[in-house]
């Protein structure tokens, strides 16, 4: 139904629609509050099937491309080589927020009232000490993992499973290509939820316009200006990483993934871009074996907008409060964050919630959050869509890395059938598969 630019022009009706729709709300009806749960309803609705897919796909084709890989050393190099690109541009998403914040100090002379030092802002810390981590990061059991869609855990079980497959060899050829099935059925399945896409956007504009109104943006109108300037920025320095590696197929890379980054914005959900990004990335000629592997990977250690994010919103925190931080604290922190951000996967508003737990540690006041909870909606659409470019680019480099990079559109007709449930199930055989029987 929706496909190819169909689906981007549908979505952005939507967003276009939305903010009509909650404009008009927010500034007729008295009491919005049935509308955002209406509207929440069917935001909730789309995500939870997007969550629904996540789980079985991150096993299906992680096993897989980890079993086609054949040892152990590849998944170690492929590991190591996307460590290094992750850790990089998290130094660079740090630093270019903590640079952005001194240079333009949206909280000096705020010009509102501040809460009280007392006041609390209802998020939890937590998740950020070695237990928390660890427990995040190996699971109880695969079943555990699966229905609390911990990304981490069942990239951790996925590495263990495919590893063991590759050490049985032909015994588990079965089970590889049976999980294999699953991938595509998970897809397929992602195709049709996909058709729910452009209402869900709808739905998810609708609802944080009419909540908030323009006015809270006008409130913080220069602050959502200077950070979303900051992304922006962000996403060239990303572009210009995957130019120096990718020459010209950087361009099409980031046209490649634009659906998925667009669902991500509007959403504010960089999860329910998963399925859909990863499908483009092999689209645009990524292994499976290594997309598979790198982009879960890099939902759970590479989330450059939200760790820029972070260094921006605790120094702007404490600029609001007149608290001198120096240049070695700021560097501390930066530091500091290079570590507890990589505990963030699975952890429920998780860029608070590493916020949170950085004000106590350099005595700022946690009620500081008070002044962004109204916003944070709207930054959440940038730092999701941040995500997803950013994870994109770390596949494709990768992949290039390994000397995994094919052709663009070089792609197997199964994932063209998977991804658009109106093609027929039949399908040619792609060149390079020859009969067996």
């Amino acid at each position: 139904m929706f496909s190819g630019n169909r689906l981007t022009m549908w979505i952005l009706v939507g967003v276009g629609l939305g903010l009509c729709v909650g404009f008009a709300l927010n500034l007729l009806s008295a009491d919005t509050a049935p509308w955002v749960e209406g509207f929440g309803l069917v935001t909730t609705m789309f995500l939870r099937l997007i969550k629904m897919v996540i789980g079985p796909l991150v096993f299906a084709t992680l096993t897989v491309g980890i079993a086609k890989m054949g040892d152990v050393g590849a998944v170690g190099r492929v590991g190591l080589k996307s460590m290094v690109w992750f850790f990089g541009a998290s130094l660079v998403s740090l630093s270019l927020g903590l640079l952005l914040v001194n240079f333009f100090q949206p909280g000096v002379n705020l010009g509102i009232e501040l809460p009280g030092a007392d006041a609390t802002s209802g998020v939890v810390v937590s998740g950020l000490s070695m237990q928390e981590f660890i427990a995040h990061l190996i699971p109880v059991s695969i079943a555990d993992g699966m229905a609390r869609n911990e990304i981490l855990q069942i990239v951790v079980f996925s590495i263990f499973f495919g590893v063991a497959c590759a050490g049985v060899g032909e015994k588990a050829k079965v089970l590889v290509d049976a999980l294999e099935g699953v991938s595509y059925v998970m897809l397929k399945v992602t195709g049709f939820v996909m058709w729910f896409a452009p209402l869900a956007v709808f739905a998810a504009v609708s609802a944080a316009i009419a909540r908030s109104g323009f006015k809270v943006l006008e409130t913080y109108g220069i602050f959502m200006a200077e950070f979303y300037l900051g992304i922006l920025l962000l996403w060239a320095l990303l572009f210009i990483a995957a130019f120096i590696v990718l020459r010209g197929r950087a361009v099409r890379l980031f046209a490649a993934v634009r659906e998925p980054t667009l669902l991500a914005f509007a959403t504010a959900s960089s999860e329910a871009a998963y399925p859909k990004t990863l499908a483009q990335l092999e689209r645009f000629g990524c292994s499976n074996r290594v997309a598979s592997f790198v982009l879960p990977l890099g939902y759970s250690f590479n989330l450059d907008g939200s760790m820029m994010y972070c260094t921006f919103a605790v120094v702007f925190i404490a600029q609001a409060y007149g608290i001198e931080m120096s240049m070695g604290q700021q560097i501390t922190m930066l530091l500091i964050l290079m570590l507890t951000s990589k505990g963030m996967a699975g952890v429920p508003r998780a860029s608070l919630v590493v916020i949170a737990a950085t004000l106590a540690q350099f005595n700022i006041p946690e009620a500081g959050l008070l002044l962004l909870l109204g916003v944070d909606h709207f930054l959440d659409m940038a730092r999701s869509a941040t995500n997803v470019i950013g994870n994109s680019v770390a596949t494709a480099v990768v992949s290039k890395w390994e000397g995994q990079l094919r052709a663009e559109g070089d792609v197997e007709p199964d994932l063209e059938i998977a991804m658009d449930p109106s093609l027929p199930h039949g399908h040619p055989k792609s060149p390079d598969q020859k009969d067996t029987g």
